[in-house]
């Protein structure tokens, strides 16, 4: 006994050979297996905790035995019992997992060995089952995904659990598991070792202070010996902002501003906007005005 997976409509029995193979040609270009679409199966709903357990077992493995009974004048009547090991209960799981799985329907204890199946008419229906074997693009030669018609639904039913201690039991604990919070507050016997703990300073703090002990504290030099690096620096660029005159001279930031305003001026228009620039006195470089006259004259005597 094996659960189908999906269900999707397929044409009449007659044509559907033909009909479904078009069909998908016409969405993709992988080809349909319609070899078993004359066979019948039977389309069965079952509990959700009968799904989970038959999801579980192993491949190929007897899940439980069907038997049918027919009745003259009437529907047939069709039980199923289980197999042991799938009505026995889930062990070696912790109370959190045991929660889940009562959340989603399913339970960990042993659920009931006979059911009976409802059987309902599908005359007015056409219906199919349909499966995806997934392929290996990296096998060699690669393999593409496969997508067979496994049949046509010639039986609708769904599967009821009969009366018992058993079922009530399932049905009491989904009950009282339902009013459980997600979250709950637990006593710790020990402490958590694993968790973070506060730190008297961090590694960052560290690296800083260390790399500042190194570079040493910035001392006031003389006037005359910054000015010289400053007129060094200005000789290989004409704009600086204070940081780089900060990192070049090692000067405080307040002295240096001090002398700077005494032999540079400050840019407060773009291009060079905060930028500082030596005042006129004492460039000895030649303004751009300049040399675009001297071009111009030069142009001219030629």
């Amino acid at each position: 006994m094996a659960s189908t997976s999906s269900t999707a409509p397929v044409p009449a029995a007659s044509e559907n050979g033909e009909k479904a193979e078009k069909a998908s040609k016409k969405s993709s270009d992988k080809d349909v297996d319609v070899s078993n679409s004359d066979r019948g199966v039977w389309l069965v709903k079952v509990p959700k905790f009968i799904a989970d357990r038959w999801a579980k077992a192993e491949a190929a493995s007897e899940v439980g035995k069907l038997k049918i009974r027919r009745l003259p004048g009437s529907k047939p009547d069709v039980t199923i019992s289980l197999s042991d090991h799938i009505c026995a209960p889930i062990t070696g799981i912790s109370e959190m997992d045991k929660l889940n799985l009562v959340r989603n329907s399913a339970t960990s204890q042993s659920i009931p060995k006979e059911h009976r199946f409802s059987v309902s008419n599908i005359a007015m229906q056409t219906l199919g089952v349909i499966s995806q074997t997934p392929g290996n693009p990296e096998a060699v030669p690669p393999t593409v995904d496969k997508i067979s018609v496994e049949g046509k639904v010639v039986q609708r039913a769904e599967c009821r659990p009969i009366q018992s201690k058993n079922y009530m039991d399932i049905k009491k604990e989904a009950i009282s598991k339902a009013g459980e919070p997600m979250r709950r507050v637990v006593r710790l016997d020990k402490h958590v070792t694993t968790s973070f703990r506060p730190i008297t300073n961090h590694l960052n703090n560290i690296q800083y202070d260390k790399q500042k002990k190194q570079e040493g504290k910035k001392m006031r030099d003389d006037k005359e010996k910054v000015q010289e690096i400053l007129f060094a620096l200005f000789e290989k660029h004409q704009y600086y902002n204070i940081k780089d005159l900060v990192t070049e001279t090692r000067q405080p930031a307040a002295y240096l501003k001090e002398i700077l305003k005494e032999v540079c001026d400050y840019n407060v228009r773009q291009p060079h906007r905060n930028m500082w620039e030596l005042k006129k006195e004492y460039r000895h470089y030649k303004p751009e005005e300049e040399k675009k006259e001297k071009k111009e004259d030069s142009s001219d005597d030629e």
